[in-house]
């Protein structure tokens, strides 16, 4: 029984430092999670001088480590300051639901003016707790719902930007929570509805996941939310910003959330071209576009060999091409320097599996993935073009041997997808 009260004692007196520590320092930016022996390095460093967690907690020797907006909390004490974070929370969420209920009632019954004066105190508890209660269990999602039903009753944009600034630091050491981008999303939407300016929460947005992209590879709940921006943007902002992402997805090409994005914003400029074009061909801008993506999306394929997500790339690229630019024989004309018409992009495409199927070194991996990449791509555009006429280039190379070369392990998959074309055609 006194052990636990002596928990119990504990973990509300973590508590109450963590939160003192978050209050005395909003610009908090980043967090982590340190193992207690490297607190010592930490106490040398600062030396006699008292460290700024001992100046705000009165404690010499602290479990928290705050210095240029960075906090250090010991492993040692995550159990007890979690659990201690999770009943003070409930707690408060009950007695708020509580006040609520009774001053809806109080309310219609026109008795008692003191009753919303302590309903701000509690609710004031309740963003509190669910901060500290957040920053330990970035996935709760009881805390993040309180959180929506407090802020959905106020009108101060100066909060919600608080509540992105919450999100942000979460995301800082956990960037793959789902519960986190969403309530990110949310708060934004006010923040549209209240008249806050989307080109700045564009860009800062553009930024904040492509730094965390960096840090957390293959992020996809952080690109998802980047596709979700493009909602928001309008026809050039979707251009620039596929001008502007290039670079980064050019370093990083086995990363095929970054070309999903780009896929949506392609997407989106061929939406927009699609409702304001007059006559029935595109402005010669968006066949650059697309013709640009093609020529750049080539280079990348034959400087990174054997990379899934570039293959997966082109499928995007040349079914658009095949469906709204090349699809009408009769427009097909040449303007600005592009041949439009299939047979010509069929040639090319021919000449690049070609040129990538030839297998140099049997012992290096990614030259089997290449010529597996290429002989799957050329299946499926075999598959999309059936009335190509592509039997004679098909005649110069063997596509089954080159395929049970490149994957013997798939050589059913592939005898089936050959057999299954061929009798289509």
């Amino acid at each position: 029984m006194a052990e636990s009260t002596d928990f119990e004692t504990r973990a509300a007196d973590l508590l109450s430092q963590f939160e003192q520590i978050l209050q005395s320092d909003p610009l908090i930016d980043e967090i982590g999670f340190v193992h207690p022996s490297q607190f010592v390095k930490f106490n040398e460093e600062v030396g006699n001088s008292k460290s700024a967690t001992s100046e705000i907690t009165g404690n010499k020797k602290s479990d928290f480590w705050l210095q240029d907006h960075k906090l250090g909390i010991s492993t040692q004490i995550l159990h007890p300051l979690y659990v201690a974070a999770r009943n003070t929370f409930m707690a408060a969420n009950m007695k708020y639901r509580s006040s609520c209920n009774q001053d809806d009632q109080t309310v219609s019954g026109n008795s008692s003016y003191g009753l919303p004066n302590s309903l701000n105190v509690v609710e004031s508890d309740v963003m509190k707790h669910s901060r500290a209660l957040l920053l330990l269990s970035c996935d709760f999602g009881t805390a993040w719902n309180s959180r929506k039903f407090i802020l959905s009753k106020k009108q101060s944009l100066s909060i919600y930007l608080d509540e992105l600034l919450l999100s942000k630091l979460v995301l800082s050491y956990f960037p793959k929570s789902e519960q986190a981008w969403s309530h990110r999303r949310w708060v934004m939407k006010l923040l549209v509805e209240k008249g806050y300016t989307v080109e700045e929460i564009l860009k800062k947005e553009s930024e904040l996941v492509e730094r965390i992209a960096e840090m957390s590879k293959m992020n996809y709940r952080a690109w998802n939310h980047r596709r979700w921006l493009v909602s928001y943007m309008s026809r050039e902002q979707a251009l620039n910003e596929l001008k502007e992402t290039r670079k980064w997805a050019a370093l990083h090409v086995a990363d095929n959330c970054c070309f999903h994005y780009r896929r949506r914003l392609m997407l989106k400029i061929l939406a927009e071209s699609t409702c304001k074009k007059i006559s029935s061909c595109f402005s010669i801008d968006i066949y650059q576009v697309w013709k640009e993506e093609l020529d750049w999306d080539e280079m990348l394929i034959k400087q990174y060999i054997g990379r899934e997500a570039l293959w997966i790339h082109r499928r995007f690229l040349s079914v658009c091409w095949m469906r709204h630019f090349a699809i009408d024989q009769k427009v097909c004309e040449q303007e600005g320097g592009i041949k439009k018409d299939i047979p010509f992009f069929i040639e090319n495409e021919l000449n690049l599996v070609n040129s990538c199927s030839f297998i140099s070194n049997e012992y290096f991996e990614d030259f089997q993935a290449q010529a597996a990449g290429s002989g799957a791509y050329l299946l499926w555009l075999i598959k999309n073009c059936p009335k190509s006429k592509m039997d004679e280039k098909l005649r110069t190379y063997n596509l089954k041997t080159l395929l049970n070369k490149a994957c013997p392990e798939r050589y059913t998959l592939w005898d089936s997808l050959i057999d299954s074309i061929e009798s289509s055609n």
